[in-house]
């Protein structure tokens, strides 16, 4: 009976119940499941791989700095598949790879994606190798939120909000926004945009204005992105490993390092996933602002 008369809440119910014990699965696998720490000796670039939506920049900026502390590591390549993801965590990698550059070379190697917030990252670098067909750009931000409102009102649910101020619920998905609450969000947007575009200048010592002719969102292949100067070569990972060999000093062949975690962390994997997504929207809908390439949003 619960059910008909409240489907959404009822799913809402068991798909928490669901993902509670997926969870708790994880955990306990985690606990369990060690992966083995990469070992050398002797001169070699160190590898840093950045996979799916960027969500939390700790264990990066930790192998970021091993890696540059680290007298055997000659110089680093950043592997980057990722359409992006939070703009924080992105400026962070960010920032750590400009410290870095100052005594070590970075290069950053494009895999099949590495747009907004994975273009953030790998423009702080010293060179950047892409596949031809490698889909990147998506320079922009993108700021939303899911609204709930006709929704609630076809079962009968009517939120209270008590405040201490007016915007202190903007972007509220049980009720309209206001014009000025988009103006506030529309400028934040700009801001955070404004960010981007900066970074990609400094970091590709490009021309400001001419960041800014490409910085509209669209995407590009990596072929087209070298055309437009965002990018240094066309390659694979193999290409951007030597050619890091080369800058750090490396004579013969480059053997690449790896850093892994002690413990599998196959939580955190998850929570950087589509599935943290769906909990963003729908467990706890919100508004989200983000350096990611999110094809099919208007």
């Amino acid at each position: 009976m619960f059910s008909r008369r409240h489907p959404y809440l009822f799913f809402l119910l068991v798909s928490s119940a669901i993902l509670s014990g997926l969870i708790l699965g994880v955990m306990i696998i985690g606990a369990w499941i060690g992966v083995k720490t990469s070992e050398h000796s002797g001169e070699a670039v160190g590898v840093i791989e950045i996979e799916g939506a960027i969500a939390d920049s700790r264990d990066i900026l930790e192998h970021i700095r091993k890696f540059r502390e680290n007298d055997d590591i000659k110089a680093i390549v950043v592997r980057i598949n990722s359409p992006g993801g939070a703009v924080g965590p992105s400026q962070e990698i960010y920032r750590e790879i400009r410290k870095t550059i100052v005594t070590k070379k970075v290069v950053a190697s494009m895999g099949a994606i590495a747009a907004s917030g994975g273009y953030y990252v790998a423009c702080a670098a010293d060179g950047i190798v892409a596949n031809p067909g490698t889909i990147t750009g998506s320079i922009g931000v993108i700021m939303g939120y899911t609204n709930f409102r006709k929704l609630l009102e076809k079962i009968g649910m009517v939120p209270v909000v008590i405040k201490s101020g007016p915007y202190k619920d903007t972007g509220s998905p049980t009720r309209e926004m206001r014009d000025d609450e988009r103006e506030i969000l529309q400028n934040i947007t700009s801001g955070i945009h404004e960010q981007f575009v900066t970074a990609i200048a400094e970091g590709r010592q490009m021309d400001r204005g001419k960041v800014s002719l490409v910085a509209d969102g669209r995407i590009f292949t990596g072929e087209d992105a070298k055309a437009n100067g965002l990018v240094d070569r066309l390659g694979n990972f193999e290409d951007a490993l030597a050619w890091a060999g080369e800058l750090g000093g490396i004579d013969g062949e480059v053997v690449p390092v790896y850093i892994r975690d002690e413990k599998l962390s196959l939580l955190r994997y998850l929570m950087s996933s589509s599935l943290s997504d769906w909990l963003k929207n729908v467990i706890h809908p919100g508004i989200f602002v983000e350096y990611r390439y999110q094809p099919g949003n208007s």
